[in-house]
């Protein structure tokens, strides 16, 4: 997750710095866990499969093709304890505690940027193409609005965590590594590849959206504006946003 410069010994500084600290950034990114894990659960029909977003359905497989059964209580421990490790390092490297104000101003800043980043990639689509469609949500769009919810807090935890942390992170390192690009020419390079794959991989599955050029060119824009973001802000507010853009489109 994106590692903010220390604020300092009395763990003050600028809202900009201390919003993208792990601290703020990591617990800031709690309830949408709270929130999604919770919604599944209650969901969760006996001898029906559980729905859940494509992105955790590929980590927490992951850890189930490893360790069975218990895989999956093992991939939210992970989470978890990772998360709380990141957490109190910070706050000990800080030496300051927590204000409620810097949270408050993540929301509102979430908030503005999810219907700012809806109104510019929609506009911007449709100056590329011509015209932007109503887009099509698939199977999605017939299940209820406490589904939709939760696949929409999914997406913007599971989806950040997948594409930006682990893919763009990592093709961004690798870029610089094996083909010695610097800092700036990665993360543009990982930006563009990580968004062709994020767009991509809502047309996988029997939930996946009916392949069409403007879809795909909507999606791709919206993961090149989430890598940008990521870059800029860290893991919470990126996922924050994530989450409210996902519910303006799927609860409209």
């Amino acid at each position: 997750m994106a590692t903010a410069r220390s604020a300092g010994g009395s763990g003050k500084g600028s809202y900009y710095q201390v919003s993208r600290s792990h601290r703020y950034s990591i617990l800031f990114a709690l309830p949408l866990l709270i929130g999604y894990e919770a919604l599944a659960a209650l969901l969760a029909q006996p001898g029906k499969p559980e729905l859940r977003n494509g992105a955790d359905a590929i980590l927490r497989g992951t850890f189930i093709l490893i360790a069975g059964p218990y895989g999956s209580i093992i991939f939210i421990a992970v989470v978890v304890l990772l998360g709380i490790g990141l957490v109190v390092r910070d706050m000990k490297r800080s030496g300051g505690g927590l204000r409620a104000g810097v949270f408050a101003g993540m929301i509102v800043e979430a908030a503005v940027l999810a219907a700012l980043f809806g109104f510019v990639i929609g506009l911007t689509t449709a100056k590329l193409l011509g015209s932007l469609h109503a887009l099509s949500l698939g199977p999605i769009a017939q299940t209820s609005w406490p589904t939709r919810l939760m696949l929409s807090l999914g997406a913007g935890l599971y989806e950040e965590l997948f594409f930006r942390v682990l893919l763009v992170g990592g093709l961004a390192a690798g870029a610089r590594v094996v083909l010695g690009f610097g800092r700036r020419g990665a993360g543009i390079l990982a930006a563009i590849v990580g968004a062709f794959v994020f767009s991509a991989f809502h047309y996988i599955g029997p939930y996946g959206d009916q392949l069409q050029l403007q879809s795909f060119m909507f999606r791709m824009l919206s993961g090149l504006a989430f890598s940008g973001l990521y870059l800029l802000r860290g893991f919470g507010i990126t996922a924050w946003t994530h989450a409210l853009y996902d519910a303006f489109l799927l609860l409209a």
